[in-house]
């Protein structure tokens, strides 16, 4: 789980946004997608595994993965949020 101190001081490191958890209905759908095998990252690469929390920033509609209570916060691994909206 990803400390409430740490969520309020990390941000987009695209667009210096803040970031906020990604809902847990859109992280299930989200979760179907990757099973699916439906979900890329920025660097192109189908993302394995499913995830227990994610990060989102909604002016940016990037989501970033949180692994081991860590959030990646790569640019390279940052999904479009756009891909669970269909548009992708």
């Amino acid at each position: 789980m990803l400390n409430r101190a740490l969520l309020d001081i990390v941000c987009c490191p695209v667009t210096r946004s803040p970031l906020e958890l990604l809902s847990e209905r859109e992280l299930a759908e989200l979760n179907e997608r990757i099973a699916a095998r439906r979900i890329k990252n920025r660097d192109d690469a189908i993302v394995e595994g499913p995830l227990e929390q994610a990060l989102v920033t909604r002016a940016g509609k990037l989501i970033y993965p949180i692994r081991d209570g860590v959030p990646i916060l790569l640019e390279d691994q940052a999904m479009a949020l756009a891909q669970l909206e269909g548009s992708a």
